[in-house]
């Protein structure tokens, strides 16, 4: 045994995995500790429009509000600005005020309701900060209405103290939300979609690319570097379309959503999957086996600044670039609108067919300045197995 241990340790592979276990821990701790650093200080950057439809009655409290909120507000839309931003993900909830709100904060017996709209097709995370924010919002506001109710009793003379009493406790429920949500999401595992899919398909593209290259290395004497580009040009081009169906389909039939149709999530996804295969296979040209360094990178990288699990507006300036330029942010983007619904599949797709041909410009860029072996006549068809690998 303690011979099979020696021998184990001086192959290159043994060392080459046990390298990359040490720094998928070094890689990932570093990456995701510094993006996630002060996520929760950052709530300013999400944005909430207050439109208030009760004019200069509720101005005072929508003064209040503003000053308040710990995000970013807008007072100065429309109810159909507002909605059609939230539509594009330029706001992440919107707060209105209904007309003739004062009004029934002031009638015995009436309740006053503020409308919450959230846009669902987001992050998970904004879904549960916007819920949160709605629910803290309506209890500040029945506070305000409990407290001024309970003041204008008890001033009047000759008012019981049981009366003023029973009185106060009436307003204490006197102001209620009520929330709406835009394109609905049926359950957490649709919600989990975009970060499973995307996740799946660079890990699996990492893989694949590093199986690629090694059958590339074994044949590059055989066969010249060109023919080799283009044969893996067809097979990335092949298994994505392959793999991209058999995500989608499983997705569907396991209760996924497809709010813009299976064709439309299909295509999409094999066109983020071949991006991604074309685009983890440069490291792999360029650095051989080492390039799968660079990918588990590439990996954590994309996974932190995406906004597959975290809205990007929370992250700091460098990660919002980094994630500018990397192809899992518009994967994330166009899964969210062709899954869920909304604007946004068409323009995502350009940037990732933009990214795929860059890709495939620096890979045939590489292999052109690579110095590759001279080519030799493939084996024959009748050599035996063991020839055919000795010429290899």
């Amino acid at each position: 045994m303690f011979k099979a241990l020696q021998a184990l340790l001086k192959k290159p592979q043994t060392i080459i995995g046990i390298v990359t276990a040490l720094m998928f821990q070094v890689i990932f701790s570093v990456i995701w500790m510094t993006a996630y650093s002060g996520v929760n200080d950052r709530a300013s950057e999400l944005t909430i429009a207050i439109v208030n439809e009760d004019g200069a009655r509720a101005e005072e409290l929508t003064s209040r509000l503003a000053a308040s909120l710990p995000f970013h507000t807008v007072l100065t839309l429309s109810p159909e600005q507002a909605a059609g931003q939230l539509e594009q993900r330029d706001l992440h909830m919107i707060l209105q005020i209904p007309s003739g709100f004062t009004e029934q904060l002031s009638t015995p017996g009436a309740k006053a309701a503020i409308n919450y709209t959230i846009n669902e097709a987001n992050p998970v995370t904004i879904k549960s900060i916007m819920q949160g924010a709605a629910a803290n919002i309506t209890s500040s506001v029945n506070s305000q209405a409990a407290a001024q109710g309970t003041q204008a009793i008890l001033i009047q003379s000759g008012t019981p103290a049981e009366q003023a009493a029973a009185a106060a406790g009436s307003l204490i429920s006197k102001v209620e939300g009520t929330t709406t949500s835009l394109h609905p999401v049926n359950g957490m595992n649709n919600q989990m979609v975009p970060m499973m899919v995307v996740l799946a398909s660079f890990v699996g593209s990492m893989i694949m690319g590093l199986n690629l290259q090694v059958a590339t290395g074994m044949l590059s004497t055989a066969y010249s570097r060109w023919k080799l580009f283009g044969a893996r040009f067809f097979i990335n081009i092949g298994s994505a379309l392959a793999v991209s169906l058999l995500g989608s389909s499983l997705i569907v039939a396991l209760g996924g959503q497809t709010q813009q149709g299976f064709l439309a999530f299909w295509l999409f996804q094999a066109l983020f999957v071949a991006t991604f295969m074309f685009f983890s296979q440069i490291f792999l040209i360029a650095f051989g086996a080492a390039g799968s360094l660079f990918n588990i990178i590439m990996l954590s990288l994309q996974l932190v600044s995406s906004g597959a699990m975290v809205p990007r507006e929370l992250l700091s300036g460098f990660y919002r670039f980094i994630g500018d330029v990397l192809p899992a942010t518009y994967a994330v983007k166009g899964v969210l609108s062709v899954q869920l619904g909304g604007p946004g599949a068409q323009s995502a797709a350009g940037s990732l067919v933009l990214v795929l041909a860059v890709a495939i410009g620096v890979s045939a860029l590489i292999t052109l300045l690579k110095k590759a072996p001279s080519p030799v006549e493939a084996p024959a068809a009748s050599a035996s197995p063991s020839a055919a690998v000795q010429s290899v």
